[in-house]
């Protein structure tokens, strides 16, 4: 029974998921775009969105948040570029954009950008 189990196991273990996550986010950063599973896009948004939310308040202790989760040149990119676009907003920084199924194995396949 998984009672009270937030979010999906996507196949993987804690450790293997989490890098997963890290790996996404520094594309849907770098690329502004990405294309990936409906499941992982659903997963990936309120990861990003909390990620935007730090970098907005630009404090050592945000910044050192963001460069343990994200790579160098990506927390660089989050804070002088992203974040001051969404200053004024309060949320919703990502959207998901559902596309057709996979070719090979049928699975719902999604887009997510920073809109």
């Amino acid at each position: 029974m998984r009672h009270q189990s937030k979010g999906r196991k996507l196949g993987r273990k804690k450790d293997q998921k989490k890098a997963l996550f890290v790996s996404l986010s520094n594309s849907l950063i770098k690329y502004g775009k990405i294309k990936t599973t409906e499941a992982k896009a659903k997963e990936l948004r309120p990861i990003i969105e909390k990620l935007i939310t730090k970098a907005k308040k630009n404090t050592l202790a945000n910044r050192r948040i963001l460069a343990a989760y994200l790579s160098e040149n990506t927390t660089k990119k989050i804070i002088d570029e992203i974040s001051p676009k969404y200053k004024e907003r309060d949320g919703g920084y990502t959207r998901i954009t559902k596309m057709g199924p996979r070719q090979t194995d049928r699975s719902p396949m999604a887009v997510i950008e920073l809109v």
